[in-house]
């Protein structure tokens, strides 16, 4: 059985000061839910203060982004070797990074090798647009997505990944997909596609979220379908009651599925 995880990427918000006071509230409470791997994605500048008080805790770390170079002239980029002694787990392929910053499938390929070289544990984000979406591509485009982050990958570094579906027409809108349509997308598209270049066991392996205006009143929704294994936060992870009672809701889901 996968163990579900819900991760909060906090996007560009919070102040470092802003982000302890965030974690000192969110430890509480979800210190005492069990089942569930919980991850905070604070900006970059917060990660080493952070990573200081949250040793004995359960909560783990992410980052935002990350190049595929261990250093050299990359002015303003973070490499793996830096990441590593601060966190567990690295957001790549985010749909902000593709359309803002010009990120491809090659070039999140290229980091999600670095990062698993490294230690660090992926959250490959994938999706479509909402025309790609009306235009029924949905397969073709996310199943390319999938194809190109994972070329040249060894199947057990492919079972230790973790996949976010995140349609882009539901990031942020307040206009999330169905927890049935989600989990057609993450089953047909995502682990098929996966089994198809992996085998079926290396698939079931893989644990995939669904992003995309994720909060408390839809996360059963989501939760309770057997493809989705947990959420890719935005908005909601800034809040430290919202979040918390999505980790809730989300143990409470796989317990009885």
């Amino acid at each position: 059985m996968r163990t579900p995880i819900i991760a909060g990427n906090w996007k560009m918000h919070k102040t470092v000061e802003e982000s302890l006071d965030l974690v000192r509230m969110l430890r509480p409470g979800l210190h005492e839910i069990r089942g569930v791997d919980k991850v905070v994605c604070p900006p970059f500048v917060a990660l080493a203060p952070l990573a200081e008080i949250l040793k004995p805790a359960d909560i783990r770390l992410g980052a935002q982004n990350m190049f595929w170079e261990e250093q050299g002239a990359y002015t303003g980029e973070i490499s793996p070797l830096m990441l590593r002694e601060l966190c567990q787990y690295v957001i790549l392929g985010h749909s902000e990074r593709r359309q803002y910053f010009g990120e491809t499938d090659e070039g999140v390929n290229r980091k999600v090798k670095a990062a698993l070289a490294h230690g660090l544990i992926p959250i490959v984000c994938v999706g479509e647009n909402l025309a790609q979406n009306e235009a029924d591509q949905t397969q073709e485009v996310v199943g390319a997505q999938v194809r190109g982050a994972l070329d040249g990958l060894a199947a057990q570094q492919v079972a230790t990944l973790i996949v976010a579906y995140e349609p882009i027409w539901a990031i942020g809108t307040g206009k999330p997909a169905t927890g049935a349509g989600a989990s057609m997308v993450a089953g047909v598209t995502i682990r098929g596609t996966i089994a198809s270049l992996f085998g079926e066991d290396t698939a079931q392996k893989v644990r995939i979220q669904y992003g995309g205006s994720v909060n408390p009143s839809n996360t059963t929704e989501f939760m309770v379908q057997p493809e989705i294994d947990g959420a890719l936060v935005g908005g909601a992870s800034l809040k430290a009651q919202d979040f918390t009672e999505i980790v809730r809701l989300s143990a409470q889901a796989k317990q009885r599925s």
